[in-house]
């Protein structure tokens, strides 16, 4: 029987290949999501929540599950990713049919087939800025030994995290937040028309857009921005002659 993949140096590699590559904060940030989720071999799924000025919002995730399981933190203002904020310390939730914490969001997480949940703060310069959260299926979907690789996973996403805010012009983490959400917001709305048309859950219409995405190869965002302005084309009124 095996164990867990080892974050060596192909792993560390790749996360400074994202770096050099991705030509926006919150593509970065998608990238190390993506990457937990293909390093770690229990990992469901996995989001980044970055926070700023008292505001808290997932700027990376793998998929559209990782998004909504932190957005249910956030509407009920707990939940391990916000206690793990707060504390800046480690949340392991490794039976969430167990857990008596954060109200019903165990029970939400639950529902979308989430049973053990584990946030890692992401700290720079001494103060928690973010949460690594990664989602398991499995009760007790993180033991010893894979705690200790997403610990150093998430050790080296804030390096990563670090050299970025330097990396991209210097701008400051407020500036990527507003530039992050903007692009949250477009996507959110594609999922929606995707939905409407299909008549598909919110997963499926995200996986539809990364399809897209990577069979054109553009960015998400890119593919999301054009649905979005074709379908308000196709409802704009014809203007009279």
């Amino acid at each position: 029987m095996t164990g867990p993949t080892p974050l060596g140096t192909g792993a560390v590699a790749e996360l400074a290949a994202l770096l050099l590559s991705t030509d926006t904060f919150e593509d970065l940030l998608q990238g190390v999501a993506e990457q937990a989720v293909r390093t770690v071999e229990v990992v469901a799924t996995c989001a980044i929540t970055l926070a700023q000025d008292g505001r808290v919002m997932t700027v990376g995730a793998a998929d559209a599950l990782a998004r909504q399981l932190d957005e249910q933190q956030y509407e009920r203002e707990e939940g391990p990713c916000l206690q793990a904020l707060s504390t800046g310390r480690i949340v392991d939730a490794p039976d969430l049919a167990r857990e008596t914490r954060w109200a019903d969001y165990p029970r939400i997480a639950l529902g979308h087939g989430i049973h053990s949940v584990h946030s890692i703060p992401l700290v720079v310069n001494h103060a928690p800025v973010g949460v690594l959260n990664l989602y398991a299926r499995a009760p007790h979907g993180f033991g010893a030994e894979q705690r200790q690789l997403v610990t150093l996973l998430a050790g080296q996403a804030t390096l990563v995290l670090t050299a970025a805010l330097r990396h991209y012009d210097e701008v400051s983490l407020s500036e990527h937040l507003r530039t992050a959400l903007s692009s949250r917001s477009v996507i959110d709305q594609a999922i929606g028309i995707v939905m409407a048309a299909q008549r598909c859950p919110p997963d499926e219409a995200f996986t539809t857009l990364r399809t897209m995405s990577q069979r054109r190869n553009v960015k998400l965002r890119v593919v999301a921005t054009e649905l979005v302005a074709a379908t308000s084309s196709s409802r704009a009124p014809t203007p009279e002659s």
